[in-house]
Parts: C-alpha cells; sequence; structure tokens
C-alpha cells in the first residue's frame, strides 16, 4: 500500500472539468465546474445530492453498467414539471466534460425514462469532431443506431448498438484502431472512461462504527461502518501512512491522541480505539458524531484506492487513473475545526491528481478562498 505509482503531472491525468445537468430532477441547463475539490453547497433542496447521483450515474455507466440498475426510479430523475410527447415519453438528459491528454472530450447522453428505460441519444466529441453519435431510430427495437468517426475509405462506421447501456465503454470491442480517425475515437473514449472510473461514494454512518466488526477483506465500505478492521490492516502495511493519520486524529480529536489502535475484541472481531498515552485508550464507541465522520473521512483522504471498495479501470496505465471520493454531507456533525482539516487534507491530496474529491456542504462560504478547492453554490 506504500507504493505509489509512477508519477505523472496532474494535467496528464484524465479527469472530469464540468457536470452538466441539462435537464436532470430540479436541474436544467446547469454546467457545474469540477476541480481537484469541488464543493457542492447550498441549503437543503437545492440539488446538491442530485448532482453528486448524476456523477456517480456517469461512473457507473462508463464502467458498463446496466441503465435499470444505474436508475432503478428513472422517473425520479425526469425534470419537474416536464410534460411527455405525443408518444408519451419523457426522459432527461446528463453529461459531462473530460480533460487529459487528449484535451476536453465531452460526453453528453439523453435517457428516456417513461414509458420504457433506454438509451435514445449519446454524443461523444472531441477536437471539433463527432466521434461517437447514437440515436433512437426504431423505437420497437432494444437497439439505437450508432455511428463512430472512422475518417478512412468511409467517415463513419455504422452500427447498432444495445439501448440499455452506453456506447462509449463499447468502442474498444467495436472499433478496430486501424485509421487515425479510429485511433482518435479509441483515445477519447479512453479518456472519458478513466476519468469517470474508479468513483467511489462515501457517508460515514457513526452509528455503524461504534460497534466491534468482523475481520474481512480489509477494504473499507462506502458507510466506513468497517474502519476498525481498515485500520488493523492499514496500521500494518504501511507506517508512514499511518503516521499521517495519527497525526489528523490529533488534530481533530479531542484530548491527547499517541495513535489510533486497532485491537482484536472476541473471535473473529476487532475494535478500533484511540491511544490516549495513559490508562486504556478510548473506544470508537465513546466518541461522538463529529469525531468519527472526520477520521473516516481523513481515512478516506490519506489512503485512497489502496483500502476503498473500488475495482480500478483496467482501460489505462496506473500512472494515469485517479480516484474521485463522492461525500455527501462533507460538514455533517463536524465543528470548524475538523471541516477545514480535511478540506486541506483533501487539497492536499487533490495536488498530485491521483485523488479528487467531489462533496456536498450546506455552506461553503468558510472554503471560498481555500487554495485548490472550487466551490459551486447553488440555489434551491
Amino acid at each position: 500500500m506504500c507504493m505509489a505509482p509512477e508519477e505523472r503531472p496532474a494535467d496528464q491525468r484524465p479527469r472530469l472539468t464540468e457536470l452538466r445537468l441539462s435537464a436532470f430532477a430540479g436541474h436544467r441547463g446547469a454546467g457545474l465546474p469540477l476541480g481537484a475539490v469541488t464543493l457542492f453547497a447550498g441549503p437543503s433542496g437545492s440539488g446538491k445530492t442530485t448532482a453528486l447521483r448524476a456523477y456517480e450515474a456517469l461512473a457507473r455507466l462508463a464502467g458498463g453498467a446496466e441503465l435499470g440498475d444505474v436508475f432503478p426510479d428513472p422517473v425520479a430523475c425526469v425534470p419537474e414539471r416536464a410534460r411527455p410527447d405525443a408518444q408519451h415519453r419523457r426522459g432527461f438528459r446528463i453529461g459531462c466534460t473530460a480533460d487529459g491528454p487528449e484535451g476536453p472530450v465531452r460526453l453528453d447522453v439523453a435517457v428516456q425514462a417513461e414509458p420504457e428505460l433506454r438509451v435514445v441519444g449519446e454524443r461523444l466529441t472531441g477536437a471539433g469532431l463527432v466521434l461517437l453519435e447514437t440515436a433512437l431510430r426504431d423505437p420497437g427495437r432494444p437497439a439505437v443506431q450508432a455511428a463512430w468517426h472512422t475518417a478512412g475509405s468511409a467517415p463513419v462506421t455504422r452500427a447498432p448498438l444495445p439501448d440499455d447501456r452506453l456506447g462509449t465503454p463499447m468502442l474498444p470491442l467495436r472499433v478496430a484502431g486501424k485509421t487515425d480517425g479510429q485511433r482518435q475515437v479509441l483515445a477519447a473514449a479512453e479518456q472519458m472512461v478513466l476519468a469517470l472510473r474508479s468513483v467511489v461514494p462515501v457517508d460515514p454512518l457513526p452509528g455503524r462504527m461504534r460497534e466491534p466488526v468482523p475481520v474481512g477483506s480489509g477494504r473499507l465500505a462506502a458507510g466506513c461502518d468497517n474502519l476498525a478492521e481498515v485500520l488493523w490492516r492499514t496500521r500494518g502495511d504501511c507506517p508512514r501512512r499511518h503516521g499521517r493519520f495519527v497525526a489528523a486524529a490529533r488534530a481533530g480529536c479531542a484530548g491527547p491522541v499517541e495513535d489510533v489502535l486497532a485491537e482484536p475484541y472476541g473471535p473473529g472481531m476487532i475494535r478500533a480505539l484511540l491511544d490516549r498515552g495513559e490508562g486504556p485508550g478510548t473506544e470508537f464507541a465513546r466518541l461522538g458524531d463529529g469525531e468519527l465522520r472526520y477520521l473516516a473521512l481523513a481515512l478516506v483522504l490519506l489512503t485512497g484506492a489502496g483500502v476503498l471498495e473500488a475495482d480500478p479501470p483496467g482501460e489505462g496505465p496506473v500512472a494515469l487513473r485517479s480516484l474521485t471520493v463522492l461525500a455527501d454531507g462533507f460538514d455533517r456533525c463536524l465543528d470548524p475545526h475538523q471541516r477545514a482539516g480535511l478540506l486541506a487534507l483533501a487539497a492536499k491530496a487533490g495536488l498530485g491528481g491521483r485523488t479528487r474529491c467531489v462533496a456536498a456542504v450546506s455552506d461553503g462560504s468558510w472554503a471560498d478562498r481555500a487554495d485548490g478547492v472550487t466551490v459551486v453554490h447553488l440555489d434551491p
């Protein structure tokens, strides 16, 4: 876990620079800028969680997931007051821009939610060219007609693609890569998929983090309820990172902190505690919600993909991969000192481009001038 991948400049790592909610739930025509650390800020009902949900949906689709798994309630994604057309169809549109070695690459997706869930349009563009475009030509068939850039004896290649998933991640299986145009399509698709993959939603649940947990894989769950088990692994695997985590715990927890420990607690079980230097230590069961959320998010930001339940994409070299942490309620239960400390950790993690953070906060005024942080204020 201590071994870092080959260092590359952050601007060579594919990364999302914009999330577009053209028509999604309460958002219309919204273009949200994304940086190494991005905070969606606004009161309840402003669409912060919706934006994170759209980001996660694009990431899952880029990984090849089916629409039905990504959108179990697609009607909830249809814009408010959207009226059906003559065929009783309603839907939504989302997209993003990924920057990297190929320059800005745009992906825009139109999804029909009613009367049945299906992709009805997809467009991948880069360098001023439409590299992939799909459209629903025959509503009676479970397919869309796709056309991708070839620039060979024929300008485009046409073929049907399934209407229940994205076409962009399928391109490596469909495009031969024999012409310059085809290689351009493959490079753009790879950049988009790499930028979107390895997204991990994290929302620490203090109520679950207080209990002893069974020994398992050592991979941190989205709710961070198995934090004690992950600490058991990270403390032995990487003393350097564990030392940084202890320093963060010392800065964000009340009272002295000499170490953060995990120890056996009954057959096959592990519990976590703070070593106070004297006495038996403080079990996590006695810590407040703010301290537990702070510790969990700090561990995520300091360890990254090494411990999270994320499958790294295999479409590109390790040096070009990055991890994006999605954190709803980033500031929930935290005091000003704790939230400032976490933001500093996130900004430092984002410097090299390997770990990015997109989070939702109720009020972003405290972070408006923070270095390396993009604050996007949303209105209800």
